[in-house]
């Protein structure tokens, strides 16, 4: 639903921190509170940005949640319930108040700890109070993580009625410090149902302007801006842009087609209105760029489009796999995780995951497979299943947006699986089948496809989002039936404009050579317009066979990809392989790293795999010493790791997952000189703290877990620390080196206090800085050691104080 029935470019306010400070608030206190001892504060405050021409109001409960609260004394329902009538009393009869929803402060699993029920649990205590009290819409803002989004916005649509706005924040790039892409944001929200969609904090509107003419183009909802007041100086926890030239930064936003803007961190209600003079009633402009409707799914960091030929890889479907079945009856989940990996690796765009054991509780099954491989995966995935459980717990633990195979046109489908996939954002393949099984002529087929069109249309679901699938009937019983599977293709592709897809195994069962009528048959629906196929990826005849069809087809521009796929065949013993991707996916490694060496033990902690890890490591152990794996093995291999992360290549969930797989091979480490008597000689200590006043620590426990898997001992002090009490534990460990994180502006001068009292009472200690407002000018300014941009500059700067001192 549209926030605002007229098209005028409306108002959101500034930044509630900002104008805390000036009321004397001291930083780093949880501001919630003084919604109930302070609420004339709070009121005065939204009043300021009503006056400044605020059309949305804010409510003071950006950190508001049952963890922020334990110690408190107060509950999330009552100060949710004070915050909403703090801003309703400020507010004239146009002006909305929106339940204001920011972070949890916790990583979700598999990178943290912290699951997604409890997320959504924690998200609906909020929102569900936020409308009881009153609140006219729900804002989640300053967001990362992807799955936490997906958590905060189903909290708000299933459990409320109130229109929601979503906003995540990213570093220049164009990504969130956990690696979610504007692209996969717009693909999983839109289908979400969010109301708008937006950007906010972090960068300036400079900075944010290439990032939001993306999500322009990205998605049909509207979408609202609200950057920063430019970069803060961390001296002062200034910002440089004026209000003035605020507005004029923004000016340019008012022809990209938001229906809303205002400012986050630094702006104050001047800031506000100055771009009510800056807009003068300015109406929402019709996008440069409209949405395309694209067929596209993702993973919380990675996507696929169907716009060119995508492989589906169906090794994780056990019919007729019987390893594949034990693994999954067993829970060996490193088998299921490592056929994962190799499918991406050869090629497949999305992956086929199918729990459908006789004897299994599918519905506890299906979501841990799909937890599991999305831990060492982000090739989208294909959740495939007829079991409406099964389905509903798979897509709501999916992070991202999936396919749904299959729903079909009988009557049991269309009412018990269809509605998940619309609840949960998921492309559909549609099997043209219904009560009377598969029909034998392409119409009957084509009459089911626009049955489950228009249920699926009715549902909410797009043309974009829906895939059918023809259905082929075996060749050598019914051999006229391969013609009605291309003419129905052919009808479906053309006429309905809808994608296609096939599983194409079953055409050839009872013949011999059935490579040769697979890939024939393959050719001759590609012809017909067919989209997708669900194939093994590492058959290479299907691959040659795809790769010269799009060469031929023209899909192929200049012959690029079949160059480079069969760079260096030869004639001689069938030529050489083609390699790498057909489509839909990154590049393959293109070679095996040999097991027990460097390149084995890189390759399992690139997969995440602990228990690969663990095998490389014993092999090395036969030859070497504990400590030669560890320097000469684990850590040169974390290196990598490491490079590949600064590079941008590799992304936050794929680090935290070979830091796990590392630690499996420290173990081992650990294991053996336990047991030879010899204790671990660590590297050295370093304490870490969020400093006093600060309450996040996400970046903290990073650093700790990267420092503990490059062999030291961390001495974790927790959140908002006094600058005495790190200092006293510094001298009495006699610490060598100590990590100070900020996140809020607010806090940097706690973090000067304490490296300036660790730097006169312990003149040998360095100390390594970081967090989101900390730069290398403000590092150097107060005299600290290094700054850490992430957790592996943290590493660096260990390895450097600690192998200067041995």
């Amino acid at each position: 639903m549209k926030i605002f029935s007229n098209n005028r470019i409306h108002l959101l306010d500034g930044a509630m921190g900002t104008m805390l400070q000036r009321h004397g608030v001291e930083p780093g206190a949880v501001s919630e509170v003084l919604n109930i001892e302070q609420p004339d504060v709070i009121t005065a405050i939204h009043r300021e940005y009503v006056q400044a021409g605020a059309d949305v109001i804010y409510t003071n409960t950006f950190g508001l949640n049952r963890y922020k609260m334990e110690k408190t004394g107060y509950g999330v329902a009552e100060t949710a319930d004070a915050a909403v009538k703090a801003a309703r009393a400020a507010c004239d009869k146009d002006t909305k108040v929106a339940i204001d929803m920011g972070p949890i402060g916790q990583l979700l699993e598999p990178m943290g700890t912290l699951s997604f029920e409890d997320a959504y649990d924690t998200f609906k205590e909020v929102c569900v109070q936020g409308e009881k009290s009153g609140a006219d819409l729900a804002v989640i803002e300053t967001m990362t993580d992807l799955y936490e989004v997906k958590a905060a916005l189903l909290a708000v649509k299933e459990n409320t009625d109130l229109p929601v706005m979503v906003s995540m924040t990213f570093q220049e790039d164009g990504r969130t410090f956990t690696g979610c892409g504007v692209e996969e944001m717009a693909a999983l929200l839109t289908r979400l149902g969010a109301d708008a969609v937006g950007i906010n904090c972090s960068l300036g509107p400079d900075e944010i302007w290439p990032i939001a003419q993306r999500l322009a183009a990205e998605t049909p909802a509207e979408i609202f801006v609200k950057p920063n007041a430019g970069l803060p100086d961390p001296k002062t926890g200034e910002y440089h842009i004026s209000a003035e030239e605020f507005a004029a930064s923004m000016r340019k936003y008012r022809d990209l087609g938001v229906s809303m803007i205002g400012g986050c961190c630094g702006t104050d209600p001047t800031y506000i209105s100055a771009l009510r003079d800056m807009l003068g009633g300015a109406e929402t402009a019709e996008r440069p760029e409209k949405a395309p409707a694209r067929t596209r799914v993702c993973t919380a960091t990675a996507h696929t489009d169907f716009d060119r030929f995508v492989v589906i890889g169906e090794r994780l479907n056990p019919t007729g796999k019987k390893r594949l079945k034990d693994a999954i009856v067993n829970e060996d989940y490193d088998y299921i995780m490592e056929q994962a990996l190799k499918q991406a690796d050869e090629g497949a765009g999305v992956l086929d995951v199918n729990a459908g054991i006789p004897g299994i509780d599918e519905a506890a099954v299906l979501p841990a497979l799909v937890k599991k491989i999305q831990s060492v995966t982000d090739v989208p995935l294909q959740i495939d299943s007829g079991d409406p459980a099964a389905v509903e717990a798979a897509l709501r633990v999916y992070n991202g947006k999936p396919v749904l195979n299959s729903v079909n046109g009988t009557e049991k489908s269309l009412r018990e699986i269809l509605p998940a996939a619309a609840r949960y954002g998921a492309a559909i393949i549609a099997l043209t089948l219904d009560d009377d099984g598969i029909p034998e002529t392409a119409e009957k087929r084509i009459a089911i496809a626009e049955k489950i069109r228009n249920a699926a249309n009715a549902a909410g679901i797009p043309d974009s989002d829906i895939i059918v699938d023809c259905l082929t009937l075996t060749v050598s019983a019914e051999q006229a039936q391969a013609a009605e599977t291309l003419k129905a293709i052919r009808t479906v592709t053309e006429d309905l404009g809808l994608k296609t897809v096939l599983g194409l195994s079953n055409i050839s069962f009872g013949l011999p050579n059935r490579p040769l009528i697979n890939r024939t048959f393959l050719v001759m629906a590609m012809q017909q317009g067919l989209s997708a196929a669900i194939m093994n990826p590492a058959d290479e005849e299907m691959k040659g066979a795809l790769r010269a069809f799009e060469l031929l087809s023209g899909a192929d521009e200049n012959a690029a990809a079949f160059i480079e796929a069969f760079r260096g065949w030869t004639p001689a013993a069938g030529g050489a392989k083609a390699q790498g991707h057909v489509t839909g996916g990154g590049e393959a490694e293109g070679k095996t790293a040999e097991f027990g060496t460097l390149g084995g033990v890189t390759a399992a902690l690139k997969k995440g795999l602990p228990s690969e890890a663990v095998r490389n490591v014993e092999k090395i152990l036969e030859s070497k010493s504990e400590m030669e794996t560890v320097n000469d093995y684990l850590v040169p291999a974390l290196d990598v790791i490491g490079k590949e992360f600064e590079a941008g290549t590799l992304y936050l969930p794929q680090m935290m997952q070979a830091a796990v797989a590392a630690q499996a091979g420290f173990e081992v480490i650990k294991k053996r000189l336990a047991e030879s008597g010899v204790e671990r000689v660590s590297k050295g200590t370093v304490i870490i703290a969020t400093v006093k006043g600060d309450v996040h620590d996400i970046g903290k426990n990073i650093v700790k877990t990267i420092l503990e898997n490059y062999g030291y001992d961390v001495t974790d002090l927790g959140r908002d620390v006094p600058p005495e009490t790190i200092v006293k534990t510094a001298e009495e460990k006699n610490c060598r080196l100590v990590g100070l994180s900020a996140l809020m502006t607010t806090t940097l001068g706690s973090m000067e206090e304490t490296t300036s009292m660790l730097k006169s009472r312990l003149p040998g200690c360095h100390v390594m800085v970081g967090g989101a407002v900390v730069t290398q000018d403000y590092a150097d300014s107060i005299g600290a050691d290094y700054y850490c941009a992430d957790a592996m500059k943290a590493a660096a700067a260990a390895n450097e104080v600690f192998g200067a001192q041995a």
